[in-house]
């Protein structure tokens, strides 16, 4: 491939040393790194513009989760192939993460090689994800497949992306304050959407809905 050629790649992550680090192990004659942001606010708005080929995605952003801006992403980026590079390698975060049209999910101690060659092979069309956690997704998926079939489990998918930003956080132990400030909205809107995820979810409280989280429903 030459370098005309190049597969373009963007960096989306608050901390500087993390992005010198990726931008150091990806880049190569046939990967060329087009752009970086340090927020969601910034990545929107840089990475529509010029459509890379690649774009590697911390989950946990200021403002907004990474899963949040990644659907705010995949439509506007239909032709992207969006990795997930995060230190998160939680069930619920892979879940979430390809649910939403990720291209990939890799923990921040891969190897320089390892992020490289999954640069090139989300480029050629594979779902790149350390088996450990694909062997994870794929027994949990069998397990919800196998599941009671009375059993709707599918309420979680039936909430807003709000209402799922609202609930993870939730199902984190965070407060309705710190719920507030980490999306960036009043305690009252948290409030508000805690309701109607207790009703969307048919549940008393915030400890089932925490529960229904985790378990994935």
């Amino acid at each position: 491939m030459g370098v005309d050629a190049a597969i373009t790649v963007m960096i989306v992550d608050d901390h500087p040393l993390v992005r010198g680090a990726v931008r150091d192990a990806v880049s190569a004659p046939d990967v060329t790194i087009v752009a970086e942001a340090a927020t969601a606010e910034d990545a929107l708005d840089i990475a529509p513009r010029i459509k890379p080929d690649i774009l590697l995605l911390d989950i946990e952003l200021p403002g907004m989760s990474g899963v949040q801006l990644l659907r705010e992403l995949v439509p506007r980026l239909p032709m992207t192939k969006i990795i997930m590079l995060t230190v998160s390698g939680s069930d619920r975060d892979v879940l979430d993460a390809v649910r939403n049209g990720a291209a990939g999910y890799l923990t921040k101690d891969v190897t320089p090689e390892s992020l490289a060659r999954a640069v090139r092979a989300a480029h050629d069309g594979e779902l790149v994800m350390p088996r450990r956690l694909a062997a994870r997704l794929v027994l949990r998926l069998a397990r919800r497949n196998a599941a009671d079939p009375s059993v709707d489990t599918g309420l979680v998918e039936r909430l807003t992306g709000r209402e799922r930003d609202v609930l993870r956080l939730l199902a984190d132990g965070l407060s309705d304050r710190d719920i507030a400030t980490a999306l960036t909205i009043s305690t009252r809107t948290v409030e508000t959407h805690v309701s109607s995820v207790l009703h969307k979810l048919g549940v008393r409280n915030r400890a089932e809905a925490a529960r229904r989280y985790r378990e994935g429903d």
